[in-house]
């Protein structure tokens, strides 16, 4: 039915995709969403401070996390742990991961 005065461009020609293609475009979006939210339900732990378990790391297996000047309070601010008590190991280093996934 048209209505006097009105016209709409075709469906066609015109990009516009119809109603259940828009409502699949956002329901897959909507999934998507939901799926990532899901997927990082394992409890990462925000940085407020670490423990000191976490940074109990043996010197052999640290995994560097700075650079050649970094300060404690610089590594710190990254979230990382300092120890400048072992020579020639990375002094600042990434903590112990404490991760609890559910599933």
């Amino acid at each position: 039915m048209a209505i006097k005065g009105l016209s709409l461009p075709p469906r066609a020609s015109s990009g516009y995709r119809s109603l259940p293609a828009a409502m699949e475009t956002r329901a897959f979006w909507i999934t998507l969403l939901l799926v990532l939210v899901a997927g990082s339900s394992c409890k990462a732990q925000e940085f407020v401070g670490l423990s000191p378990s976490q940074c109990m790391v043996p010197a052999n297996v640290r995994v560097d996390c700075g650079y050649p000047t970094v300060t404690s309070e610089q590594c710190n601010n990254r979230g990382c742990c300092f120890d400048s008590s072992i020579p020639n190991v990375p002094w600042c280093f990434k903590p112990l991961q404490e991760t609890e996934c559910t599933f």
